[in-house]
């Protein structure tokens, strides 16, 4: 890159660029949004908090625009950085993060969301973890004295709208996603937790171990209605090729550790609908491509031939309404009420365009989020010059 193009650039300290791990003088003995580590999801750049907790003191502190960057293994290897979208809201998290926080006339918060994913940032961080194995944590002295070419105030913002442009997109779909799921899940509660079914006035109501059920309906565990699938090759980030093009799946809901073309390694075929479920996070969701596994994803089907989407939103309720370690050996010993196969066969005609519909956004989240994931490095080092280029940035041209 010229020196024409890098104009207005400086090297700088990460540290004096951002503020790392800024103090927030949030009361003790007060609720607060809090932002788990599973919340996040690898490849989206927005997290929202999905519970509240009391504040005790501890924990990683953030208000809205902060970026999480995960610092333990294998999160942080795995992509868990993130900015907090909520408006207006101040809260805490794991302890497990670093907060990155713009400086007020030297940085944009947006461009250091972009800065934090890339490799100026990530890549060094991971190489300084230290601790006992399976709990390395990135050495936050590295990350502060890191050097980094800072671009011009008008220049962050030129590049963090650009890639914003697709992570819009993809938010955008993934919130439609989300609202396919809850209607979904919703139906799912009424007929087959509230027995609310079509003519469910006519249904008669017997009694049995979980209470009374409809007349026709068993009580079992859950070991007993599903079927895991024999573990193949297990992914690890950095055996998967980025420009592949079956997935290999961490924990489950696009979680992605990247793509790869080994024919030969992967779980479903287009004939064959599984549901997956992630080990550590309880999250779920139905695959009918070719896909391959990352660690800690269990692989599922019904044990006898069974309709897939009924057992799905079976046991996702079963593990939205429960308190687990978030282990598949917990979930499997639980008894449900499983419903006649009638029943079953009418739900799964009602939700299959839903899932379908599902499936459909998660595919065209793909595109965007790989032109994203080629762009960054070219724009955030300065190799693509933006200087010229006329863009509407909160209202103005910047």
């Amino acid at each position: 890159m010229t020196e024409e193009v890098k104009e207005g650039w400086r090297k700088v300290k990460f540290s004096d660029f951002v503020i790392i791990n800024p103090k927030i003088p949030l009361e003790k003995g007060k609720e607060y949004p809090f932002i788990k580590m599973e919340d996040i999801s690898p490849g989206n750049r927005y997290v929202s908090f999905t519970e509240k907790r009391w504040f005790k003191g501890g924990g990683s502190k953030f208000i809205t625009g902060d970026v999480l960057f995960a610092r333990i293994t294998p999160c942080l290897e795995n992509g868990k950085i993130v900015q907090v979208k909520d408006s207006a809201i101040e809260g805490f998290g794991s302890t497990e993060f670093f907060v990155f926080r713009h400086r007020e006339g030297i940085s944009d918060s947006s461009f250091i969301y972009y800065l934090s994913v890339s490799d100026i940032i990530r890549k060094p961080a991971e190489k300084s973890m230290f601790g006992a194995s399976g709990r390395q944590r990135a050495d936050l002295n590295v990350v502060q004295d890191l050097e980094i070419d800072a671009p011009p105030l008008p220049i962050q913002r030129k590049i963090a709208a650009i890639l914003s442009a697709y992570d819009d997109l993809i938010e955008n779909n993934t919130r439609r996603i989300q609202i396919l799921e809850e209607m979904a899940q919703a139906i799912y509660r009424e007929w087959f937790v509230k027995f609310r079914l079509l003519g469910h006035e006519k249904v008669k109501m017997v009694h049995s171990e979980l209470g009374k059920i409809p007349e026709g309906w068993e009580v079992k565990k859950v070991k007993d209605i599903v079927k895991r699938l024999k573990a193949g090759r297990t992914y690890t980030q950095k055996e998967v090729l980025p420009m592949g093009n079956i997935p290999a799946i961490d924990q489950s809901r696009s979680e992605f550790l990247g793509f790869h073309n080994n024919e030969s390694d992967h779980y479903a075929s287009s004939e064959e609908s599984i549901i997956i479920f992630g080990d550590h996070t309880c999250k779920m969701q139905i695959m009918v491509e070719p896909f391959s596994l990352g660690p800690n994803v269990i692989p599922f089907i019904s044990n006898d031939n069974g309709l897939i989407y009924y057992l799905f939103f079976l046991v996702r309720n079963l593990v939205e309404t429960h308190e687990y370690k978030r282990h598949w050996n917990e979930l499997v010993i639980k008894k449900v009420a499983l419903a006649d196969k009638k029943s079953q066969i009418f739900f799964s005609e009602m939700v299959k365009p839903i899932t379908e519909e599902i499936d459909l956004l998660r595919k065209r989240n793909l595109n965007p989020r790989r032109t994203r994931d080629l762009l960054l490095p070219k724009l955030i080092s300065g190799e693509v010059d933006v200087t010229t280029l006329g863009l509407t940035i909160g209202g103005s041209e910047a």
